[in-house]
């Protein structure tokens, strides 16, 4: 199950967050400051899944933005991965060349 989603700049501010479980306003903040701290600190080379409490965190960089998504212990990392790909595929083809955009960045 899916209990947030984030789109983050690498300078670590928040551009979009959407929670699908209740989480109050001022735990959001330190979930997402150590959450994009997490992500921002980890290079290239190493893997995009991140354990995290009693989470998960799998992130994926498309040049200056990470989209990060929790997801609980059961959910497959992989199905997830490709679910931010397919979502960023959708927002290119909804507002035309948001990838190449991303990507030239």
């Amino acid at each position: 199950m899916i209990k947030f989603f984030l789109m983050v700049n690498k300078q670590g501010q928040t551009r979009l967050s959407r929670y699908y479980e209740h989480v109050e306003i001022n735990k959001r903040t330190v979930l997402e400051a150590e959450v994009i701290k997490n992500c921002l600190s980890r290079s290239k080379d190493q893997c995009s899944f991140i354990e995290y409490k009693d989470f998960k965190l799998v992130y994926r960089q498309y040049a200056a933005l990470f989209i990060v998504v929790g997801i609980n212990e059961t959910e497959n990392e992989m199905a997830v991965y490709e679910l931010i790909h397919n979502f960023v595929e959708v927002l290119d083809k909804y507002f035309s060349r948001v990838v190449s955009e991303i990507e030239a960045v």
